[in-house]
């Protein structure tokens, strides 16, 4: 019983923190890459991206970073659909709304539909 309670206070946690930004870049603030299982667990229009693990808020489809939030770029996934996900120096950028067994990874092996510019994306897990 302390484990169903621990873990649904961790996922409210998250929702909450997800819901509310807490600093970082616009799309960071705005909770894109939060864990999610409903679009009514996004903000501002984006889409819960329920093919991914623990979901993904987000954005798609987009044609290049204009259609995206500031702080996140449009990727060619390998899915063949394009998302805008976060982008990355680090792992840790990419997890502040992301419960630990969702963790999204900081990857430079993607492809970025406006250019790399030297950039990585959080990508998260595949499947649900």
């Amino acid at each position: 019983m302390k484990g169903t309670v621990f873990t649904f206070l961790l996922s409210a946690t998250a929702t909450l923190l997800a819901a509310c930004g807490d600093g970082g870049s616009d799309a960071n603030r705005h909770g894109v890459g939060a864990d999610c299982a409903t679009a009514d667990d996004c903000n501002e229009g984006q889409q819960c991206l329920a093919q991914f693990k623990g979901g993904y808020c987000g954005v798609t489809p987009c044609a290049g970073d204009p259609d995206c939030p500031a702080g996140s770029a449009c990727i060619a996934h390998t899915d063949g659909a394009n998302y805008c996900f976060l982008v990355c120096m680090e792992k840790f950028e990419c997890n502040d709304h992301r419960l630990l067994e969702n963790e999204a990874n900081c990857s430079a092996s993607v492809t970025f539909v406006s250019g790399t510019m030297g950039r990585k994306a959080c990508v998260p897990p595949s499947g649900s």
